[in-house]
């Protein structure tokens, strides 16, 4: 992650991921759902089975989450315009292909004005390509690690991380039938019993025969239009073919490398006792909808999005002040950057995160 689009990358995952402020599912083998009259539990658990789904499709992402509208590379410097290139990617609508063979084999390709981003991953290669800036990175994953996000969000990550907030802080709706992308789908609401999140709702649809997640929306608190949607607009099942997962640099490309394989992997944020801090790993403190995540102080640059002589600016333009510190609060996610360089952030509104800071 290049620090200069630090703000951004903190809101992007939240919103899909901090948003629903839950685990990744754990998951269970399941049997398919068509056919038959499934209780939400059945389509909950027939998730698991996608994770070894072969398919080809195109996503698309909307969303609208109240944040002020950045053109794509404004702003007149290379900081303020990288950054405002991530931002645009959670402002703007747009399409992605994903090309998936199982667990350990996708790629994504983002395709902007101009320019396309990919994720490519084969085993434990992972490969991130911008054609804009001509740069690639390729990562060694340690066992079983996951690979480094996307510029888009698929449904199947949505799901996954709303789905072990079910019991005890969520109500989830009995199954309807509703098509996604021509397939046959059962969607299922999922809606938090705290009066502290700004989530108001999670509606995911998922296919009848595969579980796989086909359509994710998130809705703000109060409110009837979706602040968040992702879902395939076209979906073939099948083995993509091999060379899709293969990447070569172009020549000229600049290269960096990231060895993770001997990455601890057994452990990731801190629950609140003090020693993630210290390695400068996230902390975080409550559970379900109400989770806040934080940042210790030098894990992100913020004066990075100070902006020069002839920059207006990002980071006065996306928060405003606060007690301690700077905060910017979406319809869905709220973000805290306190003067001593801590950041926290959750699916909960600032005066939340002012008083967990303290």
């Amino acid at each position: 992650m290049q620090k200069s689009a630090w703000l951004p990358a903190v809101l992007a995952p939240l919103v899909v991921a901090g948003a629903v402020a839950a685990p990744v599912i754990a998951n269970a083998a399941a049997d398919p759902v068509a056919g038959k009259d499934p209780s939400a539990a059945d389509v909950i658990a027939s998730v698991a089975q996608s994770r070894d789904a072969q398919y080809s499709g195109r996503l698309s992402q909307t969303s609208d989450l109240g944040l002020p509208e950045l053109p794509s590379g404004a702003g007149g410097s290379s900081v303020q315009g990288d950054a405002s290139d991530v931002l645009g990617l959670l402002t703007a609508p747009h399409t992605a292909r994903v090309y998936v063979d199982g667990p350990d084999k996708q790629r994504v390709q983002l395709t902007q004005q101009l320019a396309e981003q990919d994720v490519v991953r084969n085993g434990d290669d992972v490969w991130t390509w911008d054609s804009k800036q001509r740069t690639a990175v390729h990562v060694t994953l340690p066992a079983h690690g996951d690979a480094p996000a996307a510029g888009t969000t698929t449904p199947a990550d949505v799901a996954r991380r709303a789905i072990d907030a079910i019991t005890p802080s969520t109500t989830v709706s009995k199954p309807t039938a509703v098509r996604v992308a021509g397939h046959d789908a059962w969607q299922v609401t999922l809606t938090p019993k705290s009066d502290d999140t700004m989530v108001g709702s999670v509606r995911l649809a998922v296919d009848q025969q595969t579980g796989l997640p086909l359509r994710a929306t998130v809705l703000a608190a109060g409110s009837a239009d979706p602040a968040f949607q992702v879902g395939f607009t076209s979906l073939d099942y099948g083995a993509p073919a091999a060379r899709l997962f293969d990447f070569t640099p172009p020549s000229g490309a600049e290269v960096t490398t990231k060895d993770l394989s001997d990455a601890d992997h057994g452990g990731h944020a801190s629950h609140g006792d003090g020693t993630a801090a210290d390695r400068g790993t996230p902390t975080v403190t409550g559970s379900g909808w109400d989770t806040v995540v934080e940042l210790p102080a030098g894990s992100v640059d913020r004066s990075a999005l100070q902006g020069d002589a002839d920059a207006s600016g990002l980071l006065d333009q996306l928060t405003k002040p606060v007690d301690g510190g700077r905060a910017v609060q979406t319809k869905l996610v709220s973000v805290y950057l306190t003067d001593d360089g801590r950041v926290f952030a959750g699916a909960v509104p600032v005066s939340t995160l002012v008083a967990a800071a303290k």
